[in-house]
């Protein structure tokens, strides 16, 4: 069994954004809630992916204080083996800019979310290698909700495989391809 055939089994349909198809590509439209107009498509999508709403996972607050934003979760993560690379691309969006360091909170809580996941694949499927090679890619999208300007894509100087290194998209247009997000050329 794959990973992408575990965490099918695993989560929820209620918690998956189901992949569309257009002429034999696959994409994805994933849309912000608290902003109806607000939505990204992201195109080139892989066979063998899973998209997840992460912010169905009710908040730890029961168990947790949250004054170091343990509870914050983003609202995407994008599960993908294409063979040659396996990545995990955890993506908050706002329908404004966003503030920095509350952006950089949900994205560690997302990975978190993942790594609860694995250790539940490793107990519950006993698969011992679940998640394991994964790199990680965490992306801000904002600016939803203000009419729509050239796409801005800020890159920082090293690869974003970190949530302080976040990829920063403003007012995306059309579509985002999907390597891009993936740091593939």
């Amino acid at each position: 069994m794959t990973d992408i055939e575990l965490l099918e089994q695993m989560i929820k349909d209620e918690a998956k954004v189901a992949l569309e198809d257009r002429n034999g590509k696959q994409y994805v439209v994933l849309n912000e809630p608290q902003c109806p107009s607000g939505s990204v498509t992201i195109a080139g999508m892989p066979d063998n992916v899973i998209v997840i709403k992460a912010d169905s996972f009710k908040a730890p607050d029961s168990i947790f204080k949250g004054e170091k934003g343990e509870c914050k979760r983003a609202d995407f993560v994008i599960v993908a083996d294409s063979g040659q690379k396996k990545v995990i691309l955890c993506i908050e969006m706002k329908y404004r800019k966003g503030k920095p360091p509350e952006i950089v909170q949900q994205l560690r809580g997302t990975r978190c979310l993942l790594s609860y996941c694995q250790e539940i694949g490793k107990a519950f499927w006993d698969k011992q290698d679940f998640l394991k090679g994964y790199v990680y890619r965490f992306i801000s999208i904002g600016n939803l909700s203000i009419a729509k300007q050239k796409t801005r894509i800020d890159r920082q100087p090293a690869i974003h495989d970190q949530p302080e290194r976040m990829m920063k998209i403003d007012w995306p247009n059309s579509r985002i391809e999907f390597n891009l997000l993936a740091g593939k050329s």
